[in-house]
């Protein structure tokens, strides 16, 4: 399969062309999981992914409908989730972190002793409210648990692989963290490991397809074996080069021009990011930070940023006049969805 083909795909597969979603909660059960350590990131992910939904609508459906929460799931990395999805993708990717999770923490300093503290103190403090991370890290503070560094973290993701807590309301700019069954009910019945897997196929090559196993395995963080299991298990179509897809996808949609946000899932859900970053994979990548960048044509064309309530748009190179207008009209709408007055968009030279 062609990349410009590959690409246009699974621009239709993640909602990033033809009909957008409706709401933010469809444009997350689409792509099921969604990169959720930035909170601007993965509002502007939904943005562009939606028709005319706001960061006060994803707001909305953290607090007031509960429809979405954000939980340390596959890879062990923070994820925006619909709140159905939450259990099954808890109990399928998150059992295999337990060692990783116990050596993070002794390298913090926190003793196996302190790590029992400190999960029965979070556990305690968010089964009477919700709480700030802030809130959080002055209880373990004052029962003597470390917290200093990636201490406090990792006995969160501790708490979270234990007794399954999320972030679920939003208190101002501060996202407060749960139980999950304090927030949105009792958990369902689990479902067997082979359903999982082939529920986990499905709704993987729903929002990414095409894809191979090692791509599956890799977003997922499961052993590759369980990746072919699960595709193994539905009904897929040969994309060629070992890609997977689901049957009766139709033709993809024109390839978009988009003001991407950092770690937008179109670069998260496969092994290689070359399709779409190319050359400029380091400019859009560095060290684990990822910046918001231009969508164009299928590859990145620049990068973007908000100063002062104004978007600067920064090419690699210089673009047609009708893409300049696209992106501009695009940089409007990215200040809409985020509350942000309007201000006239700059295009400049990168530095």
């Amino acid at each position: 399969m062609h990349r410009a083909a590959v690409v246009a795909a699974r621009c239709s597969a993640q909602l990033l062309s033809g009909p957008p979603a409706s709401t933010a909660a469809d444009a997350v059960q689409r792509l099921l999981a969604v990169q959720g350590q930035d909170p601007r990131g993965f509002r502007l992910a939904i943005r562009a992914r939606t028709s005319l939904v706001t960061a006060a609508d994803v707001e909305e459906a953290l607090t007031a409908s509960r429809s979405l929460v954000v939980s340390w799931l596959n890879r062990g990395t923070l994820h925006l989730v619909a709140a159905q999805d939450f259990w099954w993708l808890h109990d399928l990717t998150t059992p295999q972190l337990g060692a990783e999770s116990l050596r993070r923490l002794a390298q913090e300093g926190v003793s196996p002793v302190l790590a029992e503290r400190g999960i029965d103190t979070v556990v305690a403090a968010v089964h009477e409210a919700p709480r700030t991370r802030e809130e959080l890290r002055a209880a373990l503070d004052a029962a003597g648990v470390p917290t200093r560094g990636q201490a406090l973290v990792h006995v969160l993701l501790a708490a979270t692989l234990r007794h399954r807590l999320i972030r679920g309301p939003m208190r101002g700019a501060d996202h407060c963290m749960v139980l999950a069954e304090d927030w949105i009910g009792p958990a369902p019945e689990p479902l067997e490991h082979d359903a999982a897997l082939a529920l986990l196929a499905t709704r993987y090559l729903a929002g990414h397809g095409p894809a191979s196993d090692r791509d599956l395995a890799m977003w997922a963080r499961l052993p590759l074996r369980d990746a072919r299991a699960g595709l193994a298990a539905i009904e897929t179509v040969d994309g060629g080069d070992g890609l997977r897809d689901l049957p009766g996808r139709g033709d993809p949609a024109p390839l978009p021009t988009r003001l991407l946000g950092n770690f937008d899932p179109i670069l998260h859900g496969w092994v290689s990011r070359d399709a779409v970053l190319g050359p400029h994979e380091a400019d859009v990548v560095a060290g684990g930070v990822f910046r918001s960048w231009l969508f164009v044509e299928g590859r990145a064309a620049g990068l973007w940023r908000i100063i002062g309530g104004r978007v600067r748009i920064a090419p690699f190179a210089p673009l047609p006049r009708r893409v300049e207008q696209e992106l501009v009209a695009d940089a409007a709408a990215v200040l809409h969805s985020l509350g942000m007055p309007g201000r006239e968009p700059v295009l400049e030279p990168l530095r």
